[in-house]
């Protein structure tokens, strides 16, 4: 028995007074209602109706079993009025974790563009390079760099990450333009802290992996900034030299040894059942940055 359409068949049939009258409201036959009241009275184990051949007179039970099943179906239909303007209606707050440098240089006019659309989704964005656990800490979903393992999260591509390895023109006038690794003086590697973590996929990571850093940082900003001033050579994400290389302030090296690109990921629990906040913010993310991504058609230098 399903107690929601028998006591939506037991309230209809008090309000009509009639079986009858009840099953057309319905568009059930008048039997079907009959039997899904006898079924909620047997349930019940007490008699709700007393039925003659000309009237249907609640019993005292069936006065107070009359006004649960009102307020059970009222909380009913009200939930699923709520739900269903949820997934009509983006809204509610979404709660995003991303890449400090990639959320500072990229992510304020996204989500004020996005706004502009949805004025009824809430953001709540954190910033960490760290990798996080998206359910335990209560996130939606998680922006994540790298070459992603296999895992129960579900992950869908938003763009490539380009990895170049850049150094001023004033540097390169003192220490000359290297044509292959080895070329490379170790001491003057700037050094991102979790790009050891990346798989070593190519003879430059590989050799970059051995050298001792006399500047290492967790931030890809921080990094730029000191081969700008000619302190050294850097390896870093196109998204985040791109307008120093488009300034002249900083210069693609060894182009030809350039890593696979990584990739720039939304990580989530779930694909089935997704609240339209989420569907929407996805579709939106996938197509904002272009393919491909601006910060890529902005550098002068074409990947090989």
């Amino acid at each position: 028995m399903d107690r929601l359409d028998a006591m939506r068949a037991f309230v209809t049939v008090a309000k009509e007074g009639s079986f009858t009258k009840a099953a057309n409201k319905l568009a059930l036959s008048t039997q079907l209602v009959s039997k899904y009241v006898s079924q909620l009275e047997d349930h019940l184990n007490i008699r709700l109706l007393n039925r003659t051949t000309r009237k249907i007179h609640l019993t005292e039970a069936g006065i107070q079993c009359l006004e649960h099943s009102r307020q059970i179906l009222e909380s009913v239909d009200d939930m699923e009025g709520h739900f269903g303007q949820l997934q009509a209606q983006a809204q509610g707050h979404l709660h995003i974790s991303a890449p400090a440098s990639f959320a500072t240089l990229h992510l304020a006019p996204l989500i004020c563009e996005f706004k502009k659309q949805h004025p009824a989704v809430k953001i709540n964005l954190q910033l960490n390079d760290r990798k996080i656990d998206v359910v335990e800490e209560g996130f939606d979903l998680a922006l994540r760099i790298g070459h992603l393992k296999s895992s129960s999260m579900v992950a869908r591509k938003i763009a490539p990450v380009r990895l170049v390895l850049c150094a001023a023109p004033d540097y390169l006038a003192r220490n000359g333009t290297p044509v292959k690794p080895s070329d490379l003086h170790d001491q003057h590697y700037l050094r991102y802290s979790y790009m050891d973590r990346h798989p070593q996929g190519s003879e430059l990571l590989s050799q970059l992996s051995q050298y001792e850093s006399s500047f290492t940082a967790n931030n890809g900003e921080v990094l730029m900034d000191a081969a700008i001033a000619g302190e050294g050579y850097v390896l870093q994400p196109t998204f985040i030299v791109y307008r120093a290389i488009q300034r002249g302030q900083l210069q693609i090296i060894l182009p030809e040894c350039e890593p696979e690109p990584l990739g720039l990921y939304a990580t989530y629990p779930h694909r089935k059942l997704m609240a339209t906040k989420m569907t929407v913010f996805l579709d939106f993310l996938r197509d904002y940055f272009g393919q491909p991504p601006y910060w890529d058609k902005a550098t002068s230098q074409p990947s090989p």
